[in-house]
């Protein structure tokens, strides 16, 4: 497509036109398109993709952890919650840039990049991450069905599936649609936990104590310092990021990169801001809620093992029968909410890595499989207590398989063979490092520490410790070199950049351009999740 001056305005990957470019279904109607303008209004073409992933830092696997870092700490880790956030808003403008400037998403760069073996094996650990996120939303919204329904937990389980497939039929009506509908879900969650705020009545110079010092106080506080981290900035999220950025058909010049670059970062801020506010709100009813001196014996043992079920029993008892309702909406609005925006992460990541896609219905409901038995098994023998343990366990695996999305993002969006002039600079390029360093060392720290007291107070014999020593080790080991592999690997693949330079520009202005560098961007993208046609209905 040209501009009225002839200029080309769009460009997608180009190379051979294989299925991975080929879009799903011929339909234009919800194709988003940027005005070739210098303006601030454009900002709001851009608006939608950081609410779809806004969503994966206020899903019931935050609200779980939340939840315990106030009753267990009250505002003592607070300012994991502030860190972690800026480190997403850094690294999820990473992966928006990604997708913008190579018009690639991050899954479809691992499959140029990695060779066969290491792919397959990045695609499984993807994978993983993506079940161990469900499985949180699954238990959240069988919570939120037994507070507001009375159903059992183990039932809600079940009906999570069903209501998956209800919420895929609106999926039909286009991304710009389903983004209006997830942000709607998002200001809900927020009017929820504000009003939850009038109930309990924090006190404001304490909380902001807690978001403002460090402190690793009592046992199990590194722990849940981790679990916070890894229910913050999710694996599957990157992946979905910078897949979402090629909905828009952004202009095809040096400005329209940098300003779609620039747009994506306030847009992403807004909707993290507002994720942060959430995560504050939570940590802050369940500090002043567990920490009041007026709790019966009974309300302080619920705060001692403090899960979903159990908080809005607390909230009913302490704040009143408004407030537990408030939390059982809010919760049920994550966990559906989330459960759109997991699909839509498995579909990349499958697309992305094997060039291969799955039927919406097909997909979501080999994921929820995974994700239901083990949470159905969970409930069953262990209650809503050890379901609310089972979504402190998916979030610390998160946390742990986090580096191998994040190493390659940091080195793909660093290489000027990918990003060409767009690559980080070099003080982008520390501070980012710095961050997925520190991640990366907690969790290893956390990993070692934890697996040897574990061994230390076993009640094994001499022998088996050394066996399962040795065992746990060598799986460290691996751990390490996996991680290894990434940092040290040069990137090979150059990837071809959606802006034009000054020179091609005047080139193509002269009609002497390549047309094939000319089309439009990734419509596959934007119809991903609608439903199929066949030539016969499009004519």
């Amino acid at each position: 497509m040209a501009s009225a001056s002839g200029r080309p305005q769009f460009i997608t990957s180009t190379g051979n036109h294989s299925f991975s470019n080929a879009p799903l279904i011929q339909n234009n109607e919800d194709q988003i398109v940027v005005p070739d303008r210098k303006s601030w209004k454009n900002i709001f073409a851009y608006m939608g993709p950081g609410f779809l992933v806004s969503i994966a830092y206020i899903d019931p696997g935050n609200f779980e952890t939340d939840l315990q870092a106030g009753a267990q700490y009250k505002y003592g880790l607070l300012w994991i919650i502030l860190v972690a956030s800026c480190a997403a808003l850094i690294i999820q403008s990473l992966a928006a840039k990604l997708g913008v400037v190579t018009g690639k998403h991050l899954a479809e760069h691992f499959r140029m990049e990695y060779p066969k073996v290491p792919n397959f094996i990045l695609w499984v650990l993807a994978e993983i991450s993506i079940v161990a996120c469900d499985i949180p939303e699954v238990i959240g919204t069988a919570f939120a069905l037994n507070m507001l329904f009375k159903i059992p937990v183990w039932c809600g389980v079940l009906l999570t599936g069903l209501s998956t497939l209800m919420l895929l039929a609106l999926q039909q009506y286009g991304v710009r649609k389903l983004e209006f509908l997830i942000a709607f879900l998002v200001f809900t969650i927020a009017a929820c936990f504000f009003g939850e705020l009038g109930y309990a009545k924090p006190v404001a110079s304490e909380v902001l104590d807690g978001l403002f010092v460090p402190q690793l106080k009592g046992n199990g506080a590194t722990g849940l310092a981790i679990s916070l981290l890894g229910a913050m900035v999710m694996p599957h999220n990157l992946f979905l990021h910078s897949a979402l950025v090629l909905s828009r058909k952004i202009p095809r010049s040096v400005r329209g990169i940098k300003e779609a670059c620039r747009f994506y970062i306030i847009e992403s801020a807004f909707a993290l801001m507002v994720a942060f506010l959430i995560n504050i709100s939570v940590i802050s009813v369940s500090g002043a809620v567990c920490n009041s001196t007026s709790l019966s014996p009974q309300d302080q043992a619920s705060c001692q093992n403090l899960d979903l079920n159990e908080a809005s029993f607390l909230l009913r008892n302490v704040l009143g029968s408004w407030s537990s309702k408030l939390f059982a909406i809010a919760l049920l609005a994550s966990g559906q909410s989330s459960t759109i925006t997991g699909t839509y992460a498995g579909q990349y990541v499958m697309q992305g890595f094997l060039d291969l896609r799955l039927t919406p219905w097909v997909r979501n409901f080999l994921t929820r499989c995974l994700a239901i038995i083990p949470s159905l098994i969970v409930a069953l023998i262990g209650g809503s207590a050890g379901a609310g343990k089972l979504i402190i366990i998916a979030s610390m695996i998160l946390s742990f398989e986090l580096p191998f999305a994040l190493v390659p993002l940091l080195k793909f969006t660093s290489s000027k063979t990918k990003m060409g002039p767009y690559a980080n600079s070099t003080a982008v390029a520390a501070v980012t490092w710095m961050i997925g360093s520190l991640i990366m060392g907690i969790n290893i720290y956390y990993l070692v520490t934890g697996f040897i007291k574990l061994l230390l107070n076993s009640h094994l014999k001499l022998g088996a410790k050394v066996f399962c020593g040795i065992l746990g080790f060598s799986g460290i080991a691996v751990y390490l070199a996996g991680i290894l592999y990434l940092v040290i690997r040069k990137n090979k693949e150059a990837s071809h950049i959606l802006a034009l330079t000054s020179a091609e520009s005047r080139q193509s202005d002269n009609g002497q351009g390549d047309a094939s560098m000319h089309g439009l961007p990734r419509e596959d993208i934007v119809s991903m999740q609608l439903p199929q046609r066949t030539p016969a209905d499009l004519d």
